[in-house]
């Protein structure tokens, strides 16, 4: 059995990262940390869900280098020099600026049909559209191959119809009274 596969996500760190891969029948992760990979299969009969949302302290990742650069560039505009005080600044603005371009960082959990995994897939939520549609593709045709395989062949009708189900007794409506009482008592 051949089976390729393709990469189709990164998450870096400091210290390594993880490397998701794709293939006919599951989905790899490849974590790097320093020296030792290690990595994870997760076949994509068994998954359940794969769950990404925006990070809570991505706000942080925004304020606290921002509030450096411009508190060494305020103090280098004041006591030094201003040029070298705008080039701080503005370092702290293009910061600014492209975090705000990048979007919020993202968590995620896979959970298959044995665990719960906590494992980033993307770095920022903005490209977990495109990465959540290849393996969304990749699980229905998974899914959609076997239950071709494990359906009957032919169908056979069945010679009568179902029977009609017996009507229920007439109860009176309790909800035409409240509407009429919401009329009355509406202005």
């Amino acid at each position: 059995m051949d089976s390729k596969f393709r990469k189709i996500s990164r998450v870096g760190t400091l210290t390594g990262g993880t490397k998701w891969y794709l293939s006919d029948d599951c989905l790899l992760a490849a974590k790097r940390m320093m020296y030792s990979v290690e990595y994870r299969r997760f076949y994509l009969h068994d998954l359940e869900s794969i769950v990404i949302w925006p990070s809570r302290l991505w706000v942080w990742r925004i304020v606290i280098p921002a509030l450096v650069l411009f508190g060494i560039g305020g103090s280098l505009w004041h006591w030094v020099e201003p040029i070298s005080g705008q080039i701080f600044c503005g370092m702290g603005l293009a910061w600014v600026v492209w975090e705000l371009a990048l979007g919020p960082t993202a968590g995620g959990r896979i959970r298959t049909t044995g665990a719960s995994v906590d494992l980033r897939v993307v770095n920022r939520t903005r490209r977990a559209r495109k990465v959540l549609a290849e393996i969304d593709a990749a699980v229905r045709a998974t899914r959609g191959v076997a239950a071709q395989s494990t359906a009957p062949a032919t169908l056979t009708p069945s010679p009568e119809p179902p029977a009609q189900p017996q009507p229920a007794p007439a109860m009176p409506s309790l909800t035409a009274p409240i509407a009429e009482t919401a009329q009355t008592h509406g202005s």
